[in-house]
């Protein structure tokens, strides 16, 4: 396909930190695409110490052109900051489009941005454009091996945005770069990046989901929020998580003028509940009064539940195994 090099259509927009073993994936799944318009990629390294910095200069010295990294020598997390993308991306974003991607997954399809693009330029209501993922797990979980939303490639209201029943892969998100050019107060303070871009995205329009996992998420990697979540006292993270996603749900109604506020509501008790889900809490994950929030759960989860809830001692045992602990 040849390419156009003039105006820059689609700026993807990566942030790293101690992905050493993962970023070439990343770079070359960018550098890879199939497009008939310009991209850029900005690439922001948050002090890794463990070379990722290093492999992110070289490419930058190769492509010029199209790498325009950030490398920090000092860690911008540990300081507070947690909307990176906000800070140090968008604003350097020169492309119609961004296309997001964190440094630890990586694009498998070619033709990824081209397909997203089309798409968008057809569809001028359409604020945001997502695709499905192959999961590849880093050591052991017993995991589905897709991020799979829907079950076919459709349109998707601002309301399904807001409130749903499963998560969009990051690596597959496409919006307008207009949208974050003026970041909302619920977008900075939030603890995660990618669903207050969702909910900017269901202010301003529908989504489309294609139903091709043209990228791939890498689940357990020592350097990812899931991770670093897991590490030390998790029961606490999970309750601060929960007032912080609580938090950040209520003031995006408030930016949007209460316009979707039922949903916003039951977006809140659903987040609660997974968090419920996370720590364990039998009692309150099985109650009469949380059935239909149980039943959304995938039937892997449900039979753990069942099966930790009712043998604790067994499924202990069993967990300890698999992980290969006391052996």
């Amino acid at each position: 396909m040849e390419r156009n090099f003039g105006k820059v259509m689609v700026s993807i927009c990566c942030i790293t930190y101690n992905q050493k073993e993962y970023i070439r994936d990343a770079l070359e799944g960018f550098l890879g695409q199939r497009t008939d318009f310009s991209y850029e990629v900005l690439i922001h390294d948050d002090a890794s110490t463990d070379g990722t910095a290093q492999i992110i200069q070289e490419y930058a010295e190769r492509f010029p052109h199209m790498i325009r990294p950030v490398l920090q020598t000092e860690n911008q997390y540990s300081k507070g900051l947690t909307n990176v993308s906000g800070t140090y991306n968008f604003p350097r974003a020169q492309g119609k489009y961004i296309a997001m991607c964190e440094g630890d997954d990586y694009w498998s399809d070619r033709d990824k941005l081209q397909r997203q693009v089309d798409f968008m330029e057809r569809h001028p209501g359409c604020s945001l454009v997502f695709h499905s993922a192959r999961v590849e797990v880093l050591g052991k979980a017993f995991t589905e091996r897709r991020m799979r939303p829907y079950r076919r490639s459709r349109k998707v209201m601002p309301e399904e945005i807001i409130d749903k029943t499963s998560g969009y892969p990051t690596a597959s998100l496409m919006f307008r770069t207009e949208m974050v050019k003026s970041l909302p107060e619920f977008y900075v303070n939030a603890p995660i990046a990618d669903i207050p871009l969702q909910l900017m995205a269901a202010q301003r329009g529908w989504a489309y989901y294609m139903d091709r996992p043209m990228c791939v998420y890498r689940l357990g990697g020592a350097a990812s929020w899931t991770t670093l979540m897991k590490q030390g006292d998790y029961e606490r993270k999970q309750r601060e998580y929960a007032c912080a996603m609580r938090d950040m749900y209520r003031a995006f109604d408030r930016e949007s003028g209460g316009r979707f506020h039922g949903t916003v509501e039951h977006a809140v008790r659903r987040l609660w509940y997974l968090t419920q889900v996370n720590r364990r809490q039998f009692s309150v994950i099985l109650a009469r009064e949380n059935r239909s929030l149980y039943r959304e759960l995938n039937l892997r989860t449900r039979f753990f539940i069942r099966f930790e809830s009712r043998l604790p001692g067994t499924y202990g045992r069993l967990q300890r195994w698999f992980h290969g602990v006391g052996r």
